[in-house]
């Protein structure tokens, strides 16, 4: 059995992984730890905080109990306020930690976006202005395009966990554009697993979320995604194999 391991920040929406696990029968581990935040804000001088070296390393520390065969740093915000350099040295951090594969939801998404093929894509972001923008320069520094970018200004991380699917959906379709061949939902404190399929029913083409990519690419450090049900086109045939 595959195990991934998960350091999340605080809590908001760590349950998104444990209901996935249960869903999937138990065929990959979700372990999840729970790592420390100083403030919760999506502010950029609280998310540098966050993201910083020693906190991902408590959490290290702690995930080494659960074996992990890869790890993922499943936040966002607290990966690409740091730039492409700064989040490859998160993960090649945490991977000397415990000596085992180790990405960040930030470079998830880049690479799920090549995967699938997908230059041009839409954001639908829960954070402020300023910080939305940091996650375009990263994409765009990462080879893509960003057509569109929708901001909703909230503010914690605590309360994008409360947000209902119809409002996530509202947002995802708010987001969109003519010209974008995929949605980004770039928030882990936003329940999205189960609902994956219902955004992508309502705009027609592939939305990947936080959620989804963190646990795709701690599946493909290991070489071995398969092909899971209500995950969206990331996880279908054709998303895992272009």
């Amino acid at each position: 059995m595959v195990t991934v391991g998960l350091l999340y920040p605080g809590h908001s929406a760590e349950d998104d992984y444990p209901a996935l696990e249960a869903r999937l029968d138990g065929s990959i581990r979700l372990p999840v730890v729970i790592t420390s935040v100083g403030e919760d804000a999506h502010r950029v001088d609280a998310l540098l905080d966050l993201g910083r070296a020693e906190r991902l390393a408590e959490g290290a520390a702690e995930l080494a109990a659960a074996e992990p065969d890869a790890v993922m740093w499943a936040c966002t915000s607290g990966s690409f306020v740091f730039g492409h350099e700064g989040a490859r040295t998160q993960a090649s951090g945490v991977a000397q930690a415990l000596g085992v594969p180790a990405s960040s939801t930030s470079i998830a998404f880049v690479d799920a976006c090549r995967t699938l093929g997908v230059r041009r894509v839409a954001v639908a972001a829960s954070y402020p202005e300023d910080v939305a923008q940091h996650f375009v320069r990263f994409l765009t520094g990462g080879g893509l395009e960003v057509v569109s970018m929708g901001s909703h200004g909230i503010i914690t991380a605590a309360e994008v966990g409360t947000l209902a699917p119809e409002r996530v959906i509202e947002m995802v379709k708010a987001a969109d554009h003519p010209d974008a061949e995929a949605i980004l939902v770039p928030d882990t404190a936003m329940h999205t697993l189960e609902i994956v399929d219902d955004l992508e029913a309502a705009i027609g083409k592939p939305v990947l979320t936080a959620n989804q990519v963190t646990v795709w690419k701690g599946l493909d450090l290991l070489g071995a995604v398969p092909s899971l049900p209500n995950l969206g086109t990331l996880f279908s045939a054709r998303g895992t194999h272009p």
